[in-house]
């Protein structure tokens, strides 16, 4: 192709196109736009460019990233991620040939999440219960320490990803709802069932934002659309906000800190689940899973359970 696009306005093509045709969300666009970006400046030290690269100067970028001490999961991420900026240009006629289609990445062994017990889940909410109640709090802190509650409960009661927890609506803590609706990864919508505990939860901190409000409703969060407002760009609690929260709240719970955070209250909802019988396409649906591949990492969990119903139910077993 004669004078073809640079590499930036590539770039933002193909983010366009997985916006507008993928309903890819703000931050997988961010992941893809450092990954490319990434690979973009690798190939322009070597004068290269995205319109000229071969495939032996992609293995050569693949191997750059691996001595500079990138991970195996990461490597994979960003081969991922030139895989597709390929099929892209093809498509639109921009390369003649996908040079990135016969490059293999490097072998990625699937690992275990971390997942809390029943008992652990069990101190943080009700260390996080005592924190909401605390009599000598003061406003301000108690409404903090509400919201934190809710948030615990509702993630521990529905296993939402933490982008879709903290942009949960307002008119989410409805107190008669049973269900939710949530907007989950490609704009997809589900449906996912609320428990008494986190509709309360959901109740007791929305009265208590509207108690804080202020004469100055301009200033006030509480005419927020938004279930957990903020003053920040978004409009919502960010999810490095919580999560720093959840670490504070895991050690004055007798937890470590870098055992816990958003992610891995959602392995413990799934896997706590699973291990009590629950099934596992369901479980797929509640998560928002596309694949049930994604989900069946968790059967790891239930592997003592499997033995135990073989050793108590087999008719056989005693024989």
């Amino acid at each position: 192709m004669r004078n073809p696009p640079s590499d930036a306005k590539l770039t933002g093509l193909f983010l366009d196109m997985l916006a507008a045709e993928q309903g890819a969300g703000p931050n997988t666009l961010d992941a893809y736009h450092r990954d490319l970006t990434d690979f973009s400046e690798f190939l322009g030290r070597i004068g290269h460019s995205f319109a000229d690269a071969e495939t032996q100067t992609l293995r050569d970028y693949l191997a750059d990233l691996d001595s500079r001490g990138f991970k195996s999961t990461s490597v994979a991420r960003r081969l991922s991620a030139m895989r597709h900026l390929y099929r892209f240009l093809l498509n639109e006629r921009i390369r003649a040939e996908d040079p990135a289609a016969i490059l293999s990445g490097p072998k990625r062994g699937r690992g275990l999440p971390k997942v809390l017990s029943i008992a652990d889940v069990d101190r943080m909410l009700t260390r996080a219960k005592e924190l909401s109640e605390a009599e000598e709090a003061s406003p301000s802190k108690r409404l903090r320490s509400l919201r934190l509650y809710c948030l615990l409960e509702v993630l521990y009661a529905t296993g939402l990803r933490v982008s879709e927890l903290v942009a949960l609506p307002r008119s989410a803590a409805k107190r008669d709802a049973r269900m939710i609706v949530v907007r989950g990864k490609g704009n997809k919508e589900r449906l996912v069932p609320l428990n008494e505990a986190s509709r309360q939860a959901m109740a007791d901190y929305l009265a208590a934002t509207e108690a804080a409000k202020t004469e100055k409703k301009k200033d006030s969060l509480a005419a927020s659309k938004w279930l957990f407002p903020s003053f920040g760009e978004s409009g919502h609690l960010t999810r490095q906000h919580f999560a720093r929260d959840l670490k504070e709240l895991a050690v004055a719970s007798g937890l470590q800190a870098r055992l816990v955070s958003p992610h891995v209250l959602r392995h413990a909802f799934a896997s706590h689940l699973l291990h009590n019988g629950a099934d596992l396409r369901i479980v797929q649906t509640l998560l928002g899973h596309t694949d049930i591949s994604t989900t069946q990492i968790y059967t790891h969990v239930v592997e003592e359970r499997l033995k135990s119903l073989v050793r108590d139910l087999h008719p056989l077993a005693e024989k």
